[in-house]
């Protein structure tokens, strides 16, 4: 016969040392714990709106190969190298290797409804490209083009004079095989590189790329580099969707009148709901003998004493 192992001795959970329940290590602090212990002074990060008399804003003509942004750890051209105004922000994105206006400011709402995409803030771009599109393909982009991102709103888009526009430097790559030609492309939209996808899926490469207005503003008398300080426009309270509580009354669904909606009139050919629901039973199940329903005598009553 074979020897019994001993049973292993249980466990009890009252029994288990207090240092088990205590954290083995450091505790993680939470990314708000260590805002407030870097920060100790610190009680709100949010800034307060400015007063209506230092609402600002700035027209730029941002030159080419400069960052849309104030810092860069790699030492190019910044917003800082032409902006010395503190608290100012630009108000949308212009790609690096693209010219022409950006809008800054320092108030925030602003800011946020010259961005926000439900506003449809139409800009105006003016595109060098190669090649001469045809009508077909300028029609394509009037009614929008499906790009990897989905499709397009429906834009404005013709072909126009060369402006009379700065040098660029360095000039764009030309070939001498390859005619060139100025479009006027208008979009409510902000997405990353738009036009020149827009202009790349019809066959025609963007050369140049300037931005030559965001709604009324333009780049008129600015050259690159410059800015022109304007009043801030006065917003308008963006409207809000009326909330409804609950289901609408009667009354109102009736026409407002006041009074209730009637009911509807009970045909005349249907009969009692309790003669209906009699003669509609379902019977009894039958017996298995013959088939017939047996009655259920009923329960006799104790004689109360």
């Amino acid at each position: 016969m074979h020897a019994m192992k001993p049973a292993r001795p249980r466990l009890s959970l009252s029994a288990r040392p207090d240092t088990e329940h205590k954290a083995k290590g450091p505790t993680t602090a939470r990314p708000s714990q260590r805002r407030k212990a870097q920060h100790p002074g610190r009680v709100n990060e949010r800034k307060p709106a400015p007063a209506p008399a230092d609402r600002k804003l700035l027209l730029l003509n941002k030159p080419y190969m400069v960052l849309c942004q104030f810092t860069d750890e790699g030492g190019r051209e910044t917003l800082k190298d032409y902006i010395t105004e503190p608290g100012i922000y630009a108000a949308g994105r212009l790609d690096r290797d693209s010219e022409g206006l950006l809008l800054l400011t320092n108030d925030g709402k602003l800011q946020a409804r010259l961005t926000q995409p439900g506003e449809k803030t139409p800009k105006t771009y003016w595109v060098q490209v190669e090649g001469v599109p045809s009508e077909e393909k300028l029609a394509a982009l009037r009614a929008g083009v499906e790009l990897n991102d989905g499709m397009t709103l429906p834009a404005g888009a013709r072909i126009m004079a060369e402006p009379a526009v700065w040098p660029r430097n360095p000039p764009i790559r030309e070939r001498r095989e390859i005619p060139t030609c100025w479009l006027e492309i208008k979009i409510v939209e902000g997405r990353n590189r738009q036009v020149r996808r827009m202009t790349a899926h019809i066959g025609y490469p963007t050369l140049r790329l300037i931005r030559y207005a965001i709604g009324e503003w333009t780049l008129d008398g600015l050259a690159p580099g410059e800015s022109r300080a304007l009043p801030a426009p006065e917003l308008a309270p963006a409207p809000r969707p009326a909330a409804t509580h609950g289901k609408p009354r009667a009354s109102a669904a009736a026409g407002g009148t006041g009074r209730s909606a009637p009911r509807a009139a009970r045909p005349t050919d249907q009969k009692p709901r309790q003669e209906r629901s009699r003669r509609g039973a379902d019977p009894r199940p039958g017996n298995r003998s013959g088939g017939r329903t047996t009655a259920r005598r009923p329960a006799r009553t104790k004689p109360s004493e």
